[in-house]
């Protein structure tokens, strides 16, 4: 990977809507150059996916809240069963395996307290391999970004 792919994931990051040209002249390549670099990056698994954000106020889930959980048994198919799980659950939009004291860390996202206690209550808690969680909620978001350091 070099300077000029570097470029490339710097400006997919910010707008993966642009086109190979807009791409082109935002890197100094040509529109040829960038999309057999894109296609590249693609087929070596760097990059993945093409997704538009959303505000998650705007969709009434402008609460986030970090959840440590502990399981009951750290055995093979305890862990499979609860991270099949995690993936069954849309709220959850980030889990964690852990080091230290809490097994994973979840980052869910709800429309209000209310709308945490149940989910946490009526469907985290109340599946066979959760021994526990700690609820933090977060009360701004400070820094927020999808894009790595490239």
């Amino acid at each position: 990977m070099d300077a000029v792919d570097r470029r490339i994931l710097a400006a997919l990051q910010r707008d993966a809507s642009l086109t190979h040209a807009d791409l082109g002249e935002r890197v100094g390549a040509s529109s040829a150059s960038c999309w057999r670099r894109v296609r590249a990056l693609e087929e070596a698994g760097v990059l993945t996916g093409h997704v538009r954000l959303v505000d998650p106020a705007s969709i009434g889930r402008g609460v986030n809240v970090l959840c440590n959980i502990r399981v009951r048994s750290h055995s093979l198919e305890d862990r499979q069963s609860f991270e099949a799980f995690v993936q069954s659950c849309p709220e959850i939009v980030e889990c964690f395996s852990m080091s230290g004291e809490w097994d994973y860390l979840l980052r869910v996202v709800v429309a209000d307290v209310a709308d945490y206690n149940q989910f946490l209550m009526d469907t985290v808690l109340a599946h066979p391999s959760v021994a526990g969680g700690s609820s933090h909620f977060a009360l701004a978001t400070t820094k927020y970004t999808t894009a790595l350091p490239v």
